[in-house]
């Protein structure tokens, strides 16, 4: 379609995402941008766009949904990976870490949650190899589940490696 006037076009333009300014501080489809040292323009994935991966993300491992790690692993997946093609010309290595952790807690969260007993958290903590005073402390504390995430002796048995056999993509 071709604009003969002017005012045409301008109807064409969505004002509340168009503007002229300067880089920092805006938003461009889903990218942000900053200066790193020696005043060289960086993009990173905008706030926004990293609050929205992860509601998402808590959305697809809700623990009250019944599923099996490997079913949440293979809803994620997709997502991830699709996030990750978008979002890898982002140039902040320290966010992927920083949501590739996020995203392993919420994983070791939901592991937990599905054991339930301290019975059942000592026995497959053990199959998986977990050191008998590591397999106890945690079992001891399945009332508190959330608390038992971060703590060092459980992410030494629930490895990056465990959920990546699991099929799990990492998001570095």
């Amino acid at each position: 379609m071709v604009c003969e006037h002017r005012s045409e076009y301008l109807s064409l333009v969505n004002e509340a995402k168009s503007a002229v300014a300067s880089v920092f501080g805006r938003k461009f489809l889903g990218f942000s941008f900053w200066r790193a040292q020696g005043g060289l323009v960086k993009r990173r994935a905008a706030n926004k766009s990293l609050a929205k991966f992860k509601d998402r993300i808590r959305q697809l491992t809700r623990r009250s949904g019944g599923r099996s790690v490997q079913d949440v692993v293979a809803r994620l997946r997709p997502y991830i990976l699709g996030w990750r093609a978008y979002f890898g010309l982002a140039q902040a290595p320290s966010v992927w870490r920083d949501l590739d952790t996020w995203v392993r807690h919420q994983m070791r969260a939901i592991q937990l949650k599905q054991w339930r007993r301290g019975t059942t958290v000592l026995s497959e903590l053990r199959a998986l190899g977990a050191p008998e005073n590591v397999a106890k402390q945690v079992a001891g504390n399945t009332r508190h589940w959330w608390r038992n995430i971060g703590t060092q002796s459980l992410n030494s048995v629930l490895t990056i490696g465990y959920y990546n056999r699991l099929g799990l993509p990492r998001l570095l």
